[in-house]
């Protein structure tokens, strides 16, 4: 049943924009751009409200959200490298970690909501991550979406939701292990 006009606003305020900085602090760990993550917030919430009689009250508004970011993300890197439409997340994530891309977009992630949740090094650490890993731990470990969510945010199966968890958290391991020991954690694999 379609949403009255004035129950659409009390929906889209009450149900999406509390979610308003996760998207942002996504899109950003997407784009790797300021400006790319507050037009792909902008364009995800349109979407939002014009589909707004798809989504029904009371269901995980954030998990909607995210899956109408992440494909709205894949759509502009479509119409950016002029790919035809078959490309897929895999290709996208692709691009990203190949080496033909610019190494200034991989800038220092200072998202105001989780800069004092992490510091440097590990900001340092998840942006050098490849994209699909990065992706998974934003959406469990920052975000702390279930692996079920998480398939359904990324349209693929929960085993890879969870082998790729595991391998992403095993490379921020590696990646973390001189400032873990330098902070006086004692190296278990010595």
């Amino acid at each position: 049943m379609p949403y009255k006009s004035k129950d659409k606003q009390r929906v889209f305020n009450k149900e999406f924009m509390p979610h308003i900085d996760a998207m942002y602090n996504f899109a950003y760990r997407l784009t790797l751009d300021e400006d790319d993550a507050k037009d792909l917030v902008q364009e995800t919430y349109l979407k939002a409200f014009r589909f707004i009689n798809s989504f029904e009250e009371g269901t995980n508004a954030k998990a909607w959200l995210f899956r109408i970011l992440k494909n709205s993300f894949i759509n502009n890197y479509r119409k950016v490298s002029k790919q035809p439409n078959k490309v897929d997340y895999q290709e996208v994530e692709s691009y990203y970690n190949s080496e033909s891309v610019d190494e200034k977009i991989t800038t220092d992630l200072r998202v105001e909501t989780v800069q004092h949740m992490i510091g440097d090094e590990i900001t340092n650490a998840l942006n050098s991550l490849d994209i699909d890993f990065r992706t998974v731990i934003i959406l469990c470990d920052l975000e702390g979406f279930t692996y079920e969510e998480m398939a359904k945010i990324l349209d693929i199966p929960i085993g890879t939701v969870r082998s790729r968890l595991h391998r992403a958290r095993n490379l921020l391991k590696e990646k973390l292990v001189n400032y873990a020991t330098s902070m006086g954690y004692k190296d278990k694999r010595k």
